[in-house]
């Protein structure tokens, strides 16, 4: 039976997902869910960093520039380390890339909660953070897409967008777990005892826990896909992202498109509205991060449905009713707000449950690009639009602030709109 739309029928091996299934989907998605811990657990004690790495007499605002530059320096790095490690998965394998991303993310942050401060090393302090970031931007630019890629080509083909919606429900688990961890340091520890080892405890969890995960992945077999490939001598002939940007332009314009649309909907909804909650409505930071938490627990279950549905019905349409859908809801909320903040928790729920429709993203660019260049080809898109539009978005939605209190939901109903017209453009590369 042939697809008539990007994720309906296709010609597939009619078998239920086995044990084996769902161990690799487990342990790709804890290994994910660890990784983005590892990635974003920095931003929530960036204060207490910049004081710590930086000098005393630095003056405040220059101050946490820096300290936010070394944040964003991770994302700068990703778009190089995907690319890097998508290479050689496309060469040699999908499982040895897979296995290095999570242990080159263990090790910078488990050596970030060790890191001498400025006061006992001076300047290499902030050069040594900035390059284990750097790291940590390489390995989260390899993982992304190479976990998208080695679960997808394990699992029958009808039961690809179900693991791509689980896999990105551990991601965004992970920012879960950031905010848990962090919350419960700051409750169980005094401002000083932060200031003086207390900071250090997510970075060494994260460093074990990331090592941990690379003991589990050992027991991973490399995809079925590849191997194929492999044993009929068809791999890559050429440098793989030369042949992406060759042959597959439309693939990697609707995947750096649809990619806009998965950044806003985490940085502005997920990661930006506790403050902006805080700052236009007066709400308290404890009842605003506890909405987020529902939030993002929500926007785990939302992937793995937007996902599941997605293979049943078509990435298309799942993408288009679910990005108007949060268009509408996320604008209604802020609309709701102006007058009363009662219902926050259940309104900022529902409105994390569908940005879960990112969940359907990855399946529409497994299916863009054909195996022989699948790696490369999701990495070059996602890495690159990512670190652009992630990067641009805090800053272009608070300067469109400065004149518009609506700005956060009228940016994020924009990109979705343009990512729900996307759909109409998707196209499915051959899968042999």
């Amino acid at each position: 039976m042939q697809a008539t739309e990007l994720g309906r029928a296709q010609p597939v091996t009619p078998r239920a997902l086995t044990g084996g299934d769902y161990k690799t989907l487990g342990l790709a998605a804890l290994g994910g869910a660890l990784e983005f811990y590892d990635f974003i657990i920095f931003v929530f004690f960036a204060p207490v960093i910049g004081h710590l790495f930086f000098p005393a007499a630095m003056p405040e605002w220059l101050r946490q520039v820096q300290t936010f530059g070394i944040f964003a320096a991770g994302y700068l790095a990703r778009p190089l380390g995907g690319i890097v490690m998508a290479h050689f998965g496309d060469l040699f394998g999908r499982k040895r890339m897979f296995t290095l991303s999570v242990l080159l993310m263990a090790l910078p942050t488990l050596l970030m909660g060790l890191l001498p401060t400025y006061e006992s090393i001076g300047v290499m302090a902030p050069v040594l953070l900035l390059l284990f970031r750097v790291m940590q931007g390489a390995a989260v630019g390899g993982e992304v897409p190479g976990a998208w890629v080695f679960v997808s080509e394990h699992v029958p083909a009808r039961h690809i967008g179900y693991a791509c919606g689980t896999l990105t429900a551990g991601l965004t688990a992970g920012i879960l777990l950031g905010s848990l961890i962090a919350a419960a340091v700051n409750h169980q520890f005094a401002p000083a005892e932060i200031a003086g080892y207390a900071w250090r405890v997510p970075f060494l969890l994260g460093g074990v826990f990331g090592l941990f995960s690379v003991y589990l992945r050992r027991w991973l077999h490399e995809t079925p896909v590849f191997a194929e490939m492999k044993q009929r001598k068809s791999l890559a002939a050429e440098i793989p992202l030369k042949a992406v940007l060759r042959d597959h332009g439309r693939a990697v314009i609707v995947s750096m498109l649809l990619t806009w649309m998965l950044s806003a909907a985490i940085v502005v909804v997920i990661l930006m509205t506790p403050t902006l909650l805080q700052k236009q409505f007066h709400i308290t930071p404890e009842t605003s991060l506890l909405a987020n938490c529902v939030a993002t627990l929500c926007l785990t279950v939302g992937c793995v449905m937007a996902g599941s549905i997605a293979g049943r019905v078509g990435a298309g349409r799942t993408i288009f009713i679910g990005g108007i859908a949060l268009a509408v809801c996320y604008y209604a909320m802020f609309q709701q707000f102006t007058v009363d903040t009662s219902s926050l928790v259940p309104f900022y729920g529902v409105t994390g449950f569908l940005v879960g429709v990112i969940g359907a993203i990855p399946f529409v660019m497994v299916k863009a690009f054909p195996p022989v260049v699948r790696f490369s080809g999701i990495s070059f898109s996602y890495n690159v639009a990512y670190a652009v539009f992630g990067g641009l978005t805090p800053i272009v939605v608070s300067l469109m602030m400065k004149s518009d209190p609506m700005a956060a939901p009228m940016y994020v109903g924009t990109i979705c709109i343009l990512g729900a017209l996307t759909t109409f453009f998707i196209k499915e590369a051959p899968q042999r």
